[in-house]
């Protein structure tokens, strides 16, 4: 069973250390609104549901329309056993027929820990008890009208108000974020499971391109008029046929969603962080059969096109009873499935950014001193490709160091987002804990240069138990070049070279443990196995 019981404790633990002192020992409720099913437009066409976060997180119930009411005191029995009482729709007629019903209230009663479970119908009269039994209780709900999150009814929170009660969404917005940044046993199984899945996913894309290359795949006779192409037929051309694979992979193991939506992009696409469209074909020649760089490629229906030698950056994640996923894995396609030397030389400077940040990851380590050493070893290994001037070239001076080039702050153009996030039940999880807004933990820190900063999701010293994705990654965008064109520091020839590379980025969750860290994802990316499965050689 899902342990709600053990996450209301854990939130109300910590909504009371926010509360003032003379506070903390009344009792405290929490009044909770769940996701209603969504319609597209002005039609009665329902769209994909999904139990908003939180309430799932104290509730573990994923029924659309559903409420809470929490109880809590501290020093009383409440403070190990709060009252929970889950308020589930009644069963209409037309639910019967026209989707799925929601459960009876004592089959919920089975499914869920809750202390009790009826209808809304009986919220006020819920309501009333409490005031009654806790006349100095505060109520406590989300931000009130933030689209971030359910509606509740203003008839409930009127009702909560009345006398000397006082309603605030002060405090168990962070509380909540706060007892979600660390995971549990039960949650970091679910997530675990979820990495699984998409590993498989990430690995079936691979081994299709691989068996297209090998020329392993073939057409079926009356394709389009007999009959259709069958999976085992298919040959991996456009962006959003490995989306289909990937997310056909999720499905064929029982997960119903994708974490977010999947990121698909072929060729100098890589370069675009949130490449949602996977709508494009991949980039094709014409280039002539003898040329070396096509040697295996697969051939298109209509002859004398064959794959430019390009990435595919696939960034994606299933979610398993609610808890997500979030891999990205760069592979090669066309070149017999192996990396152009500029893609390569790239790719493995990514794996080694990565490989040097997990390596350093323990609790207590700020999270900002990882992304710090990402743009040191992109310094550095850009200084060896000869893409930053080199300060041992002849006529080279101090200006164009390591520590001169990490001043400037110009690798940010190159590795412009953080080095990864928080994830649990959504895949940037609990925003607002991860990177506060008043956050003294960045206090006398070696930062390097702002930029590096900008857009990172986690700013905080890592605790056991949180679970965080390890991303670094290079790219080649020109609107993210533009503003460093000009900059002394890069020798604009070598640049040149690399630019059709697009960009490469590489991603894994990892659990936060005592003594260091377990990744949770299970897919390779060593170069070796990477080329030689979407070569089709292993």
């Amino acid at each position: 069973m899902y342990p709600s019981k053990e996450h209301v404790v854990k939130t109300f633990t910590e909504l009371v250390k926010l509360l003032p002192p003379a506070d903390q020992a009344k009792p405290q409720v929490v009044l909770l609104a769940g996701a209603v099913t969504p319609y597209r437009n002005d039609t009665d066409r329902e769209m994909t549901f999904r139990q908003e976060s939180n309430f799932y997180y104290l509730s573990g119930c994923s029924i659309p329309s559903s409420f809470m009411l929490l109880t809590y005191q501290n020093g009383t029995s409440l403070a190990n056993t709060p009252s929970t009482q889950l308020f589930i729709p009644e069963i209409e007629p037309a639910d019967i027929m026209w989707s799925v019903p929601p459960p009876t209230v004592d089959e919920a009663v089975r499914i869920h820990e809750a202390t009790k479970v009826s209808h809304p119908t009986s919220i006020p009269s819920a309501i009333n008890d409490i005031l009654k039994a806790y006349p100095d209780a505060t109520f406590h709900i989300l931000p009130r009208g933030s689209p971030l999150f359910p509606v509740l009814p203003e008839q409930y929170i009127g009702l909560a108000s009345s006398g000397n009660i006082s309603v605030t969404d002060a405090y168990l917005l962070p509380a909540l974020y706060k007892a979600r940044l660390t995971k549990d046993a039960y949650e970091i199984a679910e997530i675990k499971r979820a990495n699984e899945i998409s590993s498989r996913a990430h690995e079936t894309v691979m081994r299709v391109l691989g068996q297209g290359v090998k020329g392993l795949i073939k057409r079926g006779d009356g394709a389009g008029v007999a009959r259709p192409l069958l999976p085992s037929e298919w040959l991996i051309e456009k962006e959003a046929e490995a989306e289909a694979l990937f997310v056909a992979s999720c499905r064929r193991e029982g997960a119903v969603h994708q974490a977010y939506m999947p990121i698909v992009a072929a060729s100098t696409r890589a370069s675009t962080l949130h490449y949602c469209c996977n709508d494009k074909e991949f980039a094709w020649g014409p280039v002539k059969p003898y040329d070396h760089k096509n040697n295996g490629h697969i051939h298109q229906v209509n002859q004398g096109k064959e794959f430019i030698p390009q990435v595919l950056l696939i960034d994606a994640g299933c979610e398993w009873n609610f808890y997500a996923a979030d891999i990205t894995r760069t592979m090669p396609v066309g070149n017999g499935g192996k990396f152009t030397p500029e893609g390569k030389e790239i790719y493995s400077l990514v794996l080694e950014m990565q490989k040097l940040s997990l390596e350093a990851l323990k609790p207590g380590l700020h999270w900002d001193a990882i992304q710090l050493l990402c743009h040191q070893t992109l310094v550095k290994g850009f200084q060896r490709l000869g893409i930053f001037k080199n300060p041992e070239q002849p006529g080279s001076g101090s200006w164009n160091s390591e520590e001169s080039i990490l001043a400037s702050g110009v690798s940010a153009a190159f590795f412009p987002h953080g080095v990864g996030h928080s994830l649990g039940m959504d895949v940037h999880d609990v925003p607002s804990a991860s990177k506060p807004a008043n956050n003294p933990t960045i206090k006398g820190l070696e930062l390097g240069h702002p930029d590096f900063y900008t857009y990172l999701r986690l700013r905080l010293p890592l605790e056991e138990g949180m679970v965080v994705t390890v991303e670094p990654g290079i790219y080649f965008s020109p609107h993210l070049l533009a503003p460093v064109r000009d900059s002394k520091y890069i020798n604009h020839d070598v640049l040149k070279k690399y630019e059709s590379v697009g960009g490469v980025r590489i991603e894994d969750v990892v659990l936060i443990t005592k003594d260091g860290h377990e990744n949770l994802t299970t897919v390779r990316s060593d170069v070796d196995w990477v080329e030689g499965v979407c070569s089709g050689e292993l």
